[in-house]
């Protein structure tokens, strides 16, 4: 892959790394044979003072670095994210149930997967339809070990690839 600058990462659809390329997969590589690529990215991603290590993009996506209107500051080799998130109820928007009742007998002494039955006293409702429901009626409970929903896009899985000393051209600055 011709054309490239040390350095430089991109998107392939092969399963390997072509010949002067490298998997983006976190990878410690010594500073003596990658001395150019190494004057680029340095220990951003991590290494000491013989080896340092590529990106590593397995399971992540880039994001550019820097600031911007309503964007908080990235800097080059941060990492963020996470694959779930757990909401507090402060994060959830107002919303409404619809809840089905009757004023007949109950029949079941939990109203899951059954009607709310009818009372002497009006305990979920005024006789007004669509009324507002007393404060007793329901309760809002939450978990003492909270789970964690799926918070990922739809995605396909590619590898990413980045440039090495023997790849490309080493860039200059504007």
């Amino acid at each position: 892959m011709a054309d490239c600058f040390i350095g430089e990462i991109r998107m392939f659809g092969g399963n390997y790394a072509p010949v002067g390329w490298a998997l983006c997969d976190g990878r410690s590589l010594p500073i003596t044979q990658y001395s150019a690529l190494y004057a680029l990215i340095g220990n951003i991603y991590g290494g000491d003072a013989t080896t340092f290590k590529l990106p590593d993009l397995r399971g992540r996506i880039p994001v550019g670095q820097g600031t911007g209107s309503g964007i908080s500051t990235k800097t080059i080799g941060e990492m963020g994210g996470a694959e779930t998130v757990v909401l507090n109820s402060a994060q959830l928007p107002q919303h409404t149930h619809e809840i089905m009742v009757s004023n007949a007998p109950g029949t079941a002494a939990s109203p899951e997967n059954a009607f709310w039955a009818g009372s002497t006293v009006f305990q979920y409702s005024t006789n007004t339809p669509n009324g507002q429901m007393n404060a007793e009626a329901i309760t809002i409970t939450g978990s003492n070990s909270p789970q964690g929903h799926g918070n990922m896009m739809p995605f396909i899985c590619i590898n990413y690839i980045i440039c090495l000393d023997d790849g490309g051209y080493f860039p200059t600055r504007n």
